[in-house]
């Protein structure tokens, strides 16, 4: 369909896309209500997986097969191994898939061995890898332990006040750290039982590199650390053993403690993964039941495939992916009362988490009862607030005096979440300690959690929908951050989802459920950006490089989710007329469908921005069918306004 000359789409065209999709999405409910949908990463995660294989001396001849191959169709025409689809090159993510790809047996001569090799020597060789990657390459004896940076066990003694504190980093990076203090106090060694080894990827011999710990911001800030970084080194081996041990201890007190059954610790597979590691560094037999749980939880991550591949899920996504179904579902006119939605709502609410005080509650002033809902599964340590926003919502447009006890208790913990600086982070409140993004081990930038658009505009929606006014003090401080977020060109970022288009939907419907003006110059100006934007099919595409400095206006093909947020940021600006919505909209509905979720192959989801993406495989079916379906409720309205938080 010509997306540039449509002026109308047929009501029976919007009717038959929305029953088709609804229909769909409805046969893949888990018949105990819930949805969960793949959720797919890069090659690294897969590649881990494959070395902690061999790290136990467990090589799987039939996994490693189908993992190799799904590595391999992953490589890129560059040579090595992008971060998302029809990405640039990436250093760490390609060492990982080279060394996983020659541990299961590929010929270090064969051709696309030979060409990730050369691409990964002309930027730098393994050395330049990450620090991430580097500590699997200690582990294996590719590079000395002088590679990485110092992460001394005794952290875990010092007081809150200090500077350098778990408490002040992320969630994903305290449940990853800690396990991987044990392991670099031991410096246990791969079993490796392939004797497999890298040292065609160095430029120099890895004992004679000399610059592997580096300063990751270039500030002298960063220098200083660096410096602090090398003084700690000297330190690491004085410590008397007796406070080494007793430091360790508190180590895996701390494991065992949120080790989240056979959801695994954090939930996460690096911090999984770490956990099995430092138990094996420990020596705990192999059916331990600590490590039989953790393992237990690995497994649960893998995915087979019908074309025979296999790869490593970095996490399980059944809440989120619940929420976000009832909402396109509910948007679609499925009865809130219905056996289809009140399944997934009851299975929602049986999973709020109202009696474990997580390590969220550590920066707050006040206390607050918890009241959220994690990712996962089971992540009681760490419910997520955006999930919880997003929860809420469904659970009181579908049916507000049956969950009213739930739905308050999320709002008690949301406005207890709340950050000095009117936003919301993800899972902390005020992880804002910025100066520890300058330490070397932080070369990934994404060692906090700060409040951000897109969170902060889900939890302002679920307010509004209860009702708070915009005179109440959780939701003026809110708005204010919003508006303080604004980017000059009239986009909002987007932490959570790729990247402009996600963060500028998810302000716009806040601010109009909050009642914002709408022709306020604020929203004038997103709908300005996001039709500008709009791609000649109609669609909207924007690229995962537009998190790199000066490559924010990156744009990519079109995609269905990205269309899908565009369109309903339009709607919630009052512009379901306009003719970018129509247009938007008939790209949706002419767009090749698989079952319910249109086919979409570009990652629009984001773990840290510029290192780690997240293919949402069920936000191909979800949003479209969200934006059509209220697109074709607003049409046969006299009044356009959206009624609702999203």
């Amino acid at each position: 369909m010509d997306g540039l000359a449509l002026a109308f789409i047929a009501r029976d065209r919007l009717d038959d896309f929305v029953v088709g999709v609804r229909d769909g999405l409805k046969a893949l409910q888990r018949p105990d209500g819930h949805w969960r949908f793949e959720l797919e990463a890069d090659a690294t995660i897969p590649s881990e997986y494959i070395l902690l294989l061999h790290y136990l001396a467990e090589p799987n001849p039939s996994v490693e097969a189908a993992v190799g191959r799904y590595l391999r169709d992953l490589q890129g025409e560059h040579g090595g191994w992008p971060l998302f689809d029809g990405g640039a090159f990436d250093i760490s993510a390609s060492v990982k898939a080279y060394y996983a790809l020659k541990v299961i047996g590929d010929d270090p001569q064969a051709p696309h061995m030979v060409r990730a090799r050369q691409v990964i020597l002309a930027h730098g060789g393994a050395a330049r890898a990450n620090v991430l990657t580097r500590y699997l390459l200690a582990l294996f004896g590719q590079i000395p332990w002088r590679g990485v940076p110092v992460m001394m066990a005794e952290v875990m003694l010092l007081p809150r006040w200090f500077p350098f504190h778990l408490s002040k980093m992320s969630y994903w990076s305290r449940a990853v750290i800690v396990p991987l203090l044990i392991i670099t106090a031991l410096k246990p060694l791969a079993r490796n039982p392939r004797g497999v080894g890298i040292r065609e990827l160095f430029v120099t011999e890895p004992e004679r590199e000399r610059r592997y710990n580096r300063n990751p911001t270039g500030t002298l800030i960063g220098d200083l650390l660096l410096f602090a970084n090398n003084v700690a080194r000297l330190i690491d081996h004085v410590v008397p053993g007796v406070v080494r041990r007793h430091a360790m201890r508190r180590c895996l007190d701390w494991v065992t403690a949120r080790l989240n059954g056979e959801d695994g610790l954090g939930a996460i597979y690096p911090a999984m993964a770490n956990a099995v590691i430092a138990f094996d560094a420990l020596g705990f037999s192999r059916d331990d039941p600590a490590v039989v749980t953790a393992r237990r939880a690995l497994e649960a991550l893998l995915v087979a495939r019908e074309d025979g591949s296999l790869y490593c899920q970095p996490c399980v996504s059944p809440v989120w992916d619940t929420g976000l179904a009832l909402h396109a579902l509910l948007e679609a006119g499925e009865p809130g009362d219905g056996a289809c939605v009140r399944g997934g709502l009851d299975w929602l609410a049986d999973r709020q988490i109202l009696d474990r005080v997580g390590d969220w509650a550590d920066a707050l002033a006040a206390p607050v009862r918890p009241g959220g809902w994690a990712f996962q599964y089971n992540n009681d340590h760490y419910p997520d607030v955006d999930d919880t926003a997003m929860v809420g919502m469904a659970l009181h447009r579908a049916d507000p005096v049956r969950y009213h006890t739930a739905i308050a208790r999320a709002a008690e913990w949301i406005v207890g979440m709340q950050s000095k600086n009117g936003g919301w982070g993800a899972y902390d409140a005020d992880n804002t300690h910025h100066y520890l993004n300058h330490i070397p081990f932080a070369d990934h930038g994404a060692l906090l959690d700060p409040p951000t658009a897109d969170v902060t505009a889900r939890c302002l929606g679920f307010l509004a929908q209860l009702g708070f006014g915009r005179d109440h003090p959780t939701m003026q401080a809110g708005i204010d951050y919003l508006l303080r977020e604004q980017e000059a060109d009239g986009s909002w970022f987007g932490r959570w989802g790729a990247n402009y288009v996600y963060g500028t939907w998810s302000v716009l419907t806040a601010l109009n459920a909050a009642g914002l003006d709408l022709s306020s110059p604020e929203i004038r100006r997103a709908v300005d950006w996001l039709v500008s934007r709009q791609r000649p099919d109609g669609g909207w595409g924007e690229d995962c490089t537009s998190y790199w400095p000066g490559r924010e206006d990156a744009s990519s093909v079109s995609t269905p989710s990205q269309t899908a947020w565009a369109v309903l940021g339009l709607m919630a600006a009052g512009e379901a007329d306009h003719d970018a919505t129509r247009r938007g909209v008939a790209f949706l509905e002419s767009h090749p469908r698989t079952g319910p979720r249109l086919d979409e192959d570009r990652f629009t989801g984001v773990g840290f921005p510029r290192v780690f993406y997240l293919k949402y495989h069920g936000y191909a079916a979800f949003f479209p069918l969200w934006a059509v379906a209220r697109y074709r409720t607003l049409m046969t309205k006299n009044d356009r306004r959206v009624a609702w938080g999203l």
